[in-house]
């Protein structure tokens, strides 16, 4: 086995340094985003024992007035997307038409979406253990103007 030189050992030293300090900023001023050198926070963290669970959906309502499921089944879109973007959602509404049109592909004979919106069911919790209560809060909608 030949000896490392001086030099590969000093780029070696300088690649890890570099690497910690990367990693150490990462963790301290990191989003999940920034994953592998960011926190990945949806396993590091917890909600409080009392505080309530958030489970996000996306429904539709059709010109018939019926409340339409539109998980990834219904439009191809997973849930993950859906959450992972729902900044971008609330800021432009108009974006969940996109929803709409993979429902539509998926779905060429079904009535015609009209409104298409992000619900969260807040699951009461206590103690960390469920209650059995919840409630529906609608962050973001969006209406056809078809």
């Amino acid at each position: 086995m030949e000896t490392l030189t001086t030099r590969g050992r000093a780029a070696r030293l300088a690649a890890t340094a570099l690497g910690l300090a990367v990693l150490l900023a990462g963790t301290v001023w990191g989003t999940d985003d920034h994953f592998p050198f960011g926190p990945f926070r949806m396993y590091s963290t917890s909600n409080p024992p009392n505080s309530p669970a958030p489970d996000t959906r996306v429904e539709g309502v059709d010109s018939s007035g019926a409340v339409v499921d539109l998980g990834e089944r219904a439009t191809g879109i997973r849930r993950a997307e859906i959450e992972g973007q729902q900044s971008r959602y609330a800021a432009d509404p108009a974006l969940l038409a996109e929803v709409a049109d993979a429902y539509v592909e998926r779905h060429p004979g079904a009535a015609e979406l009209v409104e298409v919106r992000i619900v969260v069911r807040w699951h009461g919790i206590r103690q960390g253990r469920p209650t059995g209560r919840w409630t529906d809060e609608t962050v973001v909608a969006w209406r056809a103007d078809r």
